[in-house]
């Protein structure tokens, strides 16, 4: 039986392993560099920036949707997906359908507009799955960032 709920303060040690699992997926295994500490302290101080729901089987965390609030000047707030992560022990088990239905609860409760989020284009595991909910690609937008 899967358990979707609310994260909480103590899942976050298991919470940045499936983050580095991710990255290992993803090529890109050296990228994690938050520390527990910011990560807690982000998502359960005084100011939280980050929500984020997590699946438990048998007790154990095997995947996560994490999200923070975007505001767009054109069309207001929207939930922005950071990561929707299901260990690959996991898979097949809807558990990543079970975290993306509780995201669309939760985007109608809080009156966001939308729900955006980014994807490699060559995760076509993570594409197909977003074409079930009739998910938009935008290829026209170019991500930018500064290191500061």
């Amino acid at each position: 039986m899967i358990e979707i709920r609310k994260a909480e303060t103590e899942d976050c040690p298991r919470l940045l392993e499936l983050i580095t699992e991710l990255a290992v997926y993803e090529k890109a295994p050296d990228e994690v560099t938050v520390s527990l500490e910011h990560f807690v302290e982000s998502g359960f101080g005084k100011s939280p920036v980050w929500w984020s729901y997590v699946a438990e089987e048998d007790g154990v965390v095997q995947g996560f949707a994490l999200y923070y609030i975007r505001y767009s000047t054109w069309k207001g707030q929207a939930m922005y997906l950071e990561d929707i992560i299901v260990t690959e022990k996991a898979r097949g088990k809807g558990i990543g359908r079970l975290l993306m239905n509780m995201l669309i609860e939760e985007a109608k409760e809080k009156k966001f507009n939308r729900i955006i989020w980014q994807v490699l284009e060559w995760n076509e595991p993570a594409i197909n799955f977003y074409r079930k909910y009739n998910a938009s690609f935008d290829n026209e937008w170019v991500n930018c960032q500064i290191y500061v």
